[in-house]
């Protein structure tokens, strides 16, 4: 892979922030997004999969659950508010669709989820 290339140097953050992964043209498959310079591939971003983000939700879900002493949806609300800040200093809310999964597991809304968040800001 191009590691020099200026077009892999402006977009690694970026692609590191969305929890994705730099690829090699010769080795991007169908669901790949190529990028080009000059018409020319240069390299490939591979975006994480709704099932490994979901997955590294769960798994974050599910240390918080244990450190609290229980289901999460069983917590009161102040216990689910540090829930929500634990979960955020884990990186719980870099995943795509995260808000929605942790607002499940919590037996709240989205928009609650936002709430508690805000709260701590």
């Amino acid at each position: 892979m191009a590691d020099q290339h200026p077009l892999v140097e402006a977009i690694t953050p970026l692609v590191e922030r969305l929890n994705a992964e730099l690829i090699a043209p010769a080795d991007a498959r169908d669901d790949d997004i190529p990028l080009k310079w000059e018409g020319e591939p240069v390299v490939a971003v591979r975006l994480p999969s709704s099932k490994a983000s979901e997955g590294g939700v769960q798994s974050l879900l599910a240390d918080v659950a244990a450190e609290l002493g229980g289901p999460l949806r069983d917590l009161s609300r102040h216990d689910k508010q540090q829930a929500v800040l634990l979960l955020e200093s884990r990186g719980a809310f870099e995943y795509r669709k995260s808000a929605e999964i942790v607002a499940e597991a919590l037996g709240v809304t989205r928009f609650t989820v936002y709430n508690y968040l805000n709260r701590s800001r």
